[in-house]
């Protein structure tokens, strides 16, 4: 019934494409009008639908990835080989930057250089299937591409930024922005105009190893984050062509895949339909609300019972229908396929196919296997074309916004100049420096001082290495701690010791993740206090290796953990740190939240440094010796144990009563952060007491540095909604600015709460800004908070 439903409403729906489709078709002999940039895209689309088989239709909602080794002799394009291999052509080719694609989704999320093409081999892989899809296939339609692109392109040589979480600590729209559109002009440089970034999802469960991909815990700073995201990648505002140097982002993933079932990827988002609405929706819908992002990408997960692939109210009456959403819709790697083999709600490929598309998702990546099934299917009348012609006629809009009718091809020259260039690099510095975050630093240990600080023992499984993180490669150069210490402070005296091993492997994109053995960790515990024992003061880099966080995919690919706390003998590394009586400072490398009871509490100082991209070890060094002030501030909650999960801080007002025998306030709370100066924030001041449902609430807020040096403050504006239809949060974020001041420079700052941000889902889920009171609440973090009432009447 769902499906026969959905079919009528496709048939009998207003659907443009389709119908300008049976527009009589261009005079032959002069220039086809699908080839013509200078006319409306839809009338592009309808004027190509029109000449194609269906063979070549089905074709162009299909992908490459593994099958790439078909259209190669050794690793060149071979047109010969493309050509019998994809005799209708192909309409989309899974990350060219890489040699042959990955059987399955394998090395997802990473792996080693020899997997990647260099930067010229990757623009000559494009420009040569590109001449041969534009001169060798009947119609001439050009390939679309897509990469990676969630904190950098990945791809070797390509500018490396600090990761999600990382950059949404920063608090920072302008600084994502910059970043985004970096990442940008490097992809689009190479040939590719469309990136799988960003993922949006809000991340609830540190036990989820994709936590680190996400801005953190909170609808609105994921919003924002995400607005200026997708702005930096394609461009500001609503447009039909995307600009020059730059890509369509492709937001994911939709939803609810942050809070899986005990944490585990893919698991079911075990969410009612005002959660989805209030939490997960939001990102989503302010994207597309204010952008024109191009793609959207479901989520591997089920809601309800109903895989996101074939949801038709998630997809069809949510992100089509309420939201207007007009671009693509692709499928995550191996997602189709999935609700046949995973989910089992589909009794073959090509029933998988069939839902996916009557869901209205248009591509089938990474390898397009169940819709290779459609043309059989359609023939036979199992499938109606019609669904084939929807999906076709999006994913030709898509290409035709692109430009790539005009010029598909890369530019090697452009290539080497923009690849992880200068500016490139001082940015992915700024961005380091703003995301280094304070979480400790008892008797000012912190800042240390060059010329007093004595030997210094640099000690930890994370030292010497520049951690970068899930979806990255190798870019030009990476900077790990030491390094970054001996570069600022040559005349230091820095001592190292390895301290532990981890894991048994630096590959990220291995399946097997062993822990480093035991006995042999112990004597490097041994070592390391010989060493530490002639030092004044220990730094202890610990944390995460891109093994221990990161997307577990398949049932031989975890990612996922059931405690987060620190991973094999890292605790007993810190315990016999700690013994020494000497000053301990941690720095934490870490793609979970750094629920560390025991290190938080035997550390005099601690800073939070998450993933920091390839610039990492000099933003840390400098922050340790006192260059830097950091103020970035904490995106998620942390929690003292996993019993605690799932903690955030905009939960309702009957959750969070405690626990026996336990201890169960956050170790650190969302928006943490401290300074090595200090700060003075007034209470808000709004305009009035009193506005109508559709009026603004104007508020400004003092603040001051009351301290010696100068430094960055985040000022974070909650509002508190009680006296309504449906229970509200105890705390919603509403606004964020993130100043810089001098030693004992004042400024006050404006934040405006629109009523659309006072709304929320009412009994009978309608959205609606109610009548009644606000507390709107200021402060430096979620826990430091001043307020003051409002009314809504």
């Amino acid at each position: 019934m769902r499906r026969r439903a959905a079919l009528k409403a496709l048939v009998t729906g207003s659907l443009s494409a389709l119908a300008v489709a049976q527009a009589p078709l261009a005079n032959a002999a002069a220039r086809p009008l699908y080839k013509d940039p200078r006319a409306p895209v839809a009338a592009r689309v309808a004027d190509l639908m029109a000449r194609m088989t269906l063979a070549e239709k089905v074709a162009q909602i299909r992908a490459a990835w593994a099958d790439k080794g078909k259209m190669l002799d050794g690793l060149a394009f071979d047109p010969a080989k493309a050509s019998a291999a994809f005799p209708n052509g192909i309409g989309h080719v899974t990350r060219p930057s890489d040699k042959r694609g990955v059987p399955g989704i394998a090395g997802a999320a990473g792996g080693t250089a020899a997997r990647w093409r260099t930067p010229a081999q990757t623009v000559a892989f494009i420009n040569a299937l590109q001449k041969w899809a534009l001169e060798d296939t009947r119609l001439g339609i050009p390939v679309l591409l897509h990469e990676e692109a969630l904190h950098g392109y990945m791809a070797t040589e390509a500018t490396s930024f600090p990761q999600a979480i990382a950059m949404a600590g920063t608090f920072d729209t302008d600084l994502m922005h910059r970043t985004q559109s970096i990442i940008a002009r490097e992809v689009r440089a190479r040939g590719v105009p469309l990136v799988l970034s960003p993922v949006v999802d809000i991340g609830r469960d540190p036990r989820w190893g994709r936590i680190e991909e996400t801005w953190g815990e909170d609808p609105y700073l994921c919003s924002q984050m995400g607005v200026a995201a997708v702005e930096g990648l394609q461009g500001v505002g609503k447009f039909e062509h995307l600009p020059p140097g730059k890509v369509f982002a492709t937001l994911k993933h939709m939803t609810g895949h942050g809070e899986p079932q005990a944490g585990e990827n893919v698991a079911p988002a075990q969410t009612a339909r005002r959660d989805l609405r209030e939490n997960f929706f939001p990102p989503f819908r302010e994207v597309v609300h204010r952008t024109s992002i191009g793609a959207v990408m479901p989520s591997y997960n089920e809601i309800d019972g109903i895989p996101s692939h074939a949801n038709t109210w998630l997809l069809g009456e949510v992100l089509r229908g309420e939201w207007h959403f007009d671009g693509a819709i692709v499928s995550d790697y191996g997602a189709i396929e999935e609700l046949d083999t995973l989910h089992h709600v589909a009794v073959d490929l090509e029933d998988a196919a069939h839902q996916a598309l009557l869901a209205g998702v248009d591509s089938n990546l990474p390898d397009g296997r169940a819709y290779a099934t459609l043309e059989a299917a359609v023939t036979a009348g199992r499938v109606p074309e019609v669904l084939i012609d929807r999906a076709c006629a999006r994913m030709l809009a898509l290409k035709m916004r692109t430009g790539l009718f005009e010029n598909p091809y890369g530019d090697a020259a452009l290539t080497a100049r923009l690849t992880g260039n200068a500016e490139a690099r001082a940015v992915a510095l700024e961005a380091a420096r703003k995301a280094v975050c304070l979480l400790k630093n008892d008797r000012d240990i912190l800042p240390l001082d060059p010329e007093s600080m004595g030997r210094v023992a640099v000690i930890g499984p994370n030292h010497a290495i520049a951690r970068l993180g899930g979806y990255s490669s190798v870019p030009k150069q990476t900077i790990s701690l030491i390094e970054g210490l001996r570069a600022i402070a040559p005349q230091a005296d820095f001592v190292t010791a390895q301290g532990v091993f981890i894991t048994t492997s630096e590959d990220r994109s291995v399946d097997d993740v062993e822990l480093a053995p035991k006995a042999r960790n112990l004597e490097l515990i041994a070592e390391a206090v010989k060493i530490a024992k002639t030092a004044d003061i220990i730094v202890l880099a610990i944390g995460d290796t891109e093994q221990t966080s990161r997307e577990g995919f398949a049932k031989n690919h975890l990612g996922d953990r059931d405690e987060i706390d620190l991973v094999g003998q890292q605790n007993d590394l810190v315990d016999a740190m700690a013994a020494l009586g000497k000053r301990l400072v941690i720095v934490a490398i870490n793609g979970r939240p750094p629920s560390w009871p025991n290190a938080v509490a035997k550390a005099d100082a601690m800073l939070e440094c998450w993933y920091l991209g390839q610039e990492g070890g000099t933003a840390v060094a400098e922050a340790l010796l006192g260059r830097l002030n950091p103020g970035a501030k904490l995106p998620v909650t942390v929690v003292r144990d996993v019993g605690q999960d799932p903690f955030y801080y905009d939960h309702m007002p009957s959750a969070r009563r405690g626990d026996l025998f336990a201890d169960t306030s956050p170790l650190f709370p969302f928006g943490y952060g401290l300074s090595y100066t200090s700060f003075a924030i007034s209470s808000p001041h709004p305009d009035k007491t009193s506005y109508a449902v559709d009026q603004p609430i104007l508020v400004e807020v003092d603040i001051s540095n009351t301290g010696s040096r100068s430094g960055d403050e985040v000022v974070q504006l909650y509002i508190t909604r009680e006296d309504v239809s449906v229970t509200r949060p105890v705390l919603e974020l509403k606004g964020f600015q993130r100043v810089t001041l001098d030693a004992g420079e004042s400024r006050k700052l404006s934040f405006t709460i629109e009523p659309r941000q006072l709304a929320f889902w009412d009994v009978d889920m309608h959205e609606m800004n109610e009548p009644g009171p606000v507390t709107i609440s200021v402060g430096n973090s979620s826990a430091t908070l001043k307020h003051v009432k409002v009314e809504i009447v």
